[in-house]
């Protein structure tokens, strides 16, 4: 696989209306447009952070609109999913604290012209955040649409919600397995054991279903690695989650299938030291996958510059991969990359 070129534009100019911009989505929809979302307000957890939505079309952004706004309670995390009747859905977190979230959503019927009044996901839901958490859903080959979703509390825990309705309810899955070890001394020089996870845990999935119909995850965790899990029953139970690996410095993730099977995956090829929260959120780079995630080649490098670019979201259509990621906490970055896929011997 190659690259055949790439093109990076800012979303958001120098003269946006909030100072700090975070946590993008992005979504295709058939004529071209894309439209992306992104929390942005003074910082994160600020009671005046709102979602914003931009939409490009004949590759030129439109100015950033306000879609949401909870006066006096902060919002995060939007994550965009279009519908089998091209119904676009915008899922946000809100809540100060984030063990504390609910979900809401919004929709539209116009390509994002105008918005449905907000609903909640789950009413009177009181877990910490049903449905998707940062990352897209996706629809398995039976229509069963899968959003990967996670709780960060005094751990840290990851599990999808499921809808056989096109998103009008959900079940949640079985919380994924994980094998837990404290940051300390001793923990640090224990031997390399795969399905030990030192910190807190795991949160933030991203899904893929294989040709032979099972459905997999990867994780960003506390442990310094890219974790991994597998369903063989549509989502409902996960294995062990293990260490691939990939490394990862505690920061989001985001992978796409492409038409032909091969994966591919945005994220900051750095570890975690124990002992930190998080490692340094630069470079970010795409690798790629044609055996399902078991071992990965690097494909384009997106940033190398010190700073903080972190959170990427990733799509694709035949022709081309589509990224949109956050810039130094400031802005969000677009990039749209031809490539071309080729027998590898």
């Amino acid at each position: 696989m190659r690259v055949l070129s790439s093109k990076k534009e800012f979303i958001i100019e120098e003269d946006r209306e909030f100072d700090s911009a975070h946590a993008s989505t992005l979504v295709q929809l058939k004529n071209k447009t894309v439209i992306s979302a992104w929390f942005g307000g003074s910082w994160e957890k600020g009671a005046d952070v709102a979602i914003w939505v931009a939409k490009r079309k004949n590759e030129i952004w439109s100015k950033p609109k306000k879609v949401v706004d909870t006066r006096a309670i902060a919002m995060w995390n939007p994550v965009l999913f279009q519908k089998e009747d091209d119904t676009i859905v915008l899922y946000y977190k809100v809540g100060a604290q984030i063990q504390h979230w609910t979900t809401w959503l919004i929709e539209s019927r116009d390509e994002g012209e105008t918005w449905s009044i907000p609903r909640e996901l789950v009413p009177g839901d009181t877990i910490g955040g049903r449905g998707p958490v940062k990352n897209k859903p996706i629809r398995l080959a039976n229509g069963t649409i899968l959003a990967p979703a996670s709780l960060e509390g005094e751990i840290w825990d990851s599990f999808v919600d499921i809808s056989h309705d096109d998103g009008e309810t959900w079940e949640m899955s079985t919380m994924v397995p994980l094998r837990r070890a404290s940051y300390d001394k001793q923990a640090i020089d224990m031997p390399y054991e795969k399905h030990r996870c030192f910190g807190k845990g795991i949160i933030q999935p991203t899904l893929w279903q294989d040709s032979q119909g099972e459905v997999h995850m990867l994780l960003r965790s506390t442990s310094s690695k890219v974790f991994r899990s597998d369903s063989s029953d549509g989502g409902y139970s996960w294995n062990l989650a293990y260490a691939t690996e990939l490394p990862n410095n505690n920061s989001g993730i985001d992978v796409v299938k492409l038409p032909s099977g091969t994966l591919v995956l945005a994220y900051n090829p750095t570890e975690n030291l124990p002992n930190y929260y998080k490692g340094a959120r630069t470079p970010l780079i795409l690798s790629y996958s044609k055996d399902n995630g078991e071992t990965w080649k690097e494909l384009i490098t997106l940033e190398d510059a010190p700073g903080g670019y972190a959170y990427p979201a990733i799509i694709c259509n035949d022709e081309e991969l589509l990224v949109t990621y956050t810039w130094k906490r400031e802005r969000i970055v677009f990039w749209s990359i031809p490539y071309e896929e080729k027998d590898e011997t």
